[in-house]
């Protein structure tokens, strides 16, 4: 496998992943065709586990714009590619830890973890800073 393509299979996964939560927020919430009509009333109304994984999938998707971000100038700004792709994936096992550690309500855990994910593209920016 090339760097490159090692790369968008990290970008891949990592678009891929909040959706793994917003399924699971529509099985455990009970999620009906008809719900489809207005999925955000849905999510709106859900509790307990479906509220946490629709919690889980919301912020994925608001981390995702810092590591791609981080991802793409690292590799443009010629990081070193072992770099770029164990934060990469120290990001995305982070990130599932954190999805389980809020579908189990472990929230002090959950705060820890999202911390180490949110370190990796910073990370891989500050190395990007250093470099320049």
């Amino acid at each position: 496998m090339s760097g490159i393509q090692g790369i968008v299979y990290l970008i891949l996964i990592a678009c891929l992943l909040p959706y793994v939560f917003s399924l699971l927020a529509r099985l455990f919430g009970g999620f009906k065709v008809e719900d489809n009509q207005d999925p955000r009333a849905f999510f709106a109304k859900t509790t307990g586990l479906a509220a946490r994984a629709n919690a889980a999938q919301q912020n994925s998707f608001e981390s995702l714009p810092l590591f791609i971000a981080a991802v793409l100038m690292a590799e443009y700004m010629v990081i070193p590619q072992i770099l770029i792709m164990m934060m990469g994936i120290a990001y995305i096992v982070l990130r599932i830890l954190y999805g389980i550690c809020y579908l189990a309500n472990w929230s002090s855990l959950r705060s820890v973890i999202w911390v180490l994910s949110m370190a990796c593209p910073i990370w891989l920016l500050i190395s990007i800073i250093r470099l320049v």
